[in-house]
């Protein structure tokens, strides 16, 4: 079934037996994400996730389906991620939805296909699956949808100051999502105690770093330079740059990287991708933005995005690992990258 983004957003808020499948599509792939997210946080920290790619659905297609009606081997909550997913997944989907039980909720992460697609055709036309299609937002939109984060944070954000958060973060919902959970800690602001977003906190925190000076660092992590990736972090260290102020400019690379690789698998050429996705890179960057979009290709460019999602996600809180596990997930990505040229 299509759902429109309030019907997606309670079915993700609280699943029920009723829908089997979450498919979320679409060419804004950070909106996607972001709706991820929200059966995530439904299903809670303790439950057991299973990551599947369309890979893996296209060797052994009966596995969607087995997996949905496994149970926990410790009893807890248990939920099926499928990144990447593709045509090839069409006959796994199928099984899911012509079995006999499922139970525990499926979502497909699948970029930009058609809704005349086999992949969404199958959600489209079942009464068991939710079917939802992100693109990006308009200012006016974007604006809209930063003071809706923000109620859900506790914070109050004017007109003004969300124009000025969609501007910073090029309407993306990812990114304008922590921008306003960095304001909300920052303020101490909570659904219970809520505070006032102020433009002081803004340009406190949108202090740093910008795009350019850490471009050599960008470039060394997607394209697998660790021993650059090294230099370039003592070299934030020694100019006690903050680690808050790179997962930005990365992120922003990582979408633009998989806007042109998802362009490139529609058409088969990479000039063309380039030109038609890549119109805001400058010239300089050019062939280092094209060498990026070979590496990450396929479902690797949302896993990336995922996890700088979550390295973003630790330098906004004063709780747990912080910079070092930030450290490390660059350099994860970094050898990744490097295995991957």
């Amino acid at each position: 079934m299509k759902a429109n983004r309030a019907q997606i957003e309670k079915a993700l808020d609280a699943p029920t037996a009723a829908t089997r499948v979450f498919l979320l599509y679409g060419p804004d792939e950070a909106g996607s994400m972001a709706l991820l997210k929200r059966l995530e946080r439904a299903m809670g920290e303790g439950a057991e996730r299973i990551d599947l790619d369309g890979a893996s659905l296209k060797a052994d297609p009966a596995r969607l389906a087995d997996e949905a009606a496994s149970f926990s081997m410790f009893g807890d909550k248990r939920w099926v991620r499928v990144m990447g997913a593709g045509e090839e997944s069409a006959p796994a989907l199928a099984a899911l939805l012509e079995a006999p039980q499922a139970g525990n909720p499926v979502i497909l992460v699948a970029g930009a296909i058609r809704a005349t697609s086999k992949l969404a055709k199958l959600c489209l036309d079942s009464p068991a699956a939710l079917a939802f299609a992100s693109y990006a937002p308009d200012e006016r939109e974007a604006a809209q949808i930063a003071q809706g984060l923000a109620r859900e944070r506790g914070l109050r954000l004017s007109t003004e100051l969300a124009r000025r958060i969609a501007d910073l973060t090029g309407n993306d919902r990812a990114l304008m999502a922590g921008e306003v959970e960095k304001i909300a800690l920052y303020l101490d602001a909570a659904p219970e105690h809520p505070a006032e977003a102020t433009a002081e906190a803004l340009d406190a925190l949108s202090a740093g770093a910008s795009e350019s000076d850490v471009g050599p660092l960008v470039n060394a992590v997607l394209e697998g330079n660790a021993a650059a990736l090294q230099h370039e972090l003592a070299q934030l260290q020694a100019s006690a740059t903050p680690l808050a102020s790179i997962t930005r400019p990365l992120l922003n690379r990582a979408l633009l990287v998989a806007q042109i690789g998802s362009a490139f698998e529609r058409t088969g050429n990479m000039e063309k991708a380039m030109e038609t996705e890549g119109k805001a890179v400058f010239w300089k960057e050019k062939g280092a933005v094209q060498k990026q979009a070979r590496i990450w290709s396929g479902d690797k460019a949302g896993r990336l995005i995922e996890r700088l999602l979550e390295a973003e996600r630790m330098t906004r809180t004063s709780l747990g690992p912080g910079d070092t596990a930030v450290r490390q997930e660059l350099l994860t990505i970094t050898r990744q990258a490097a295995r991957s040229r």
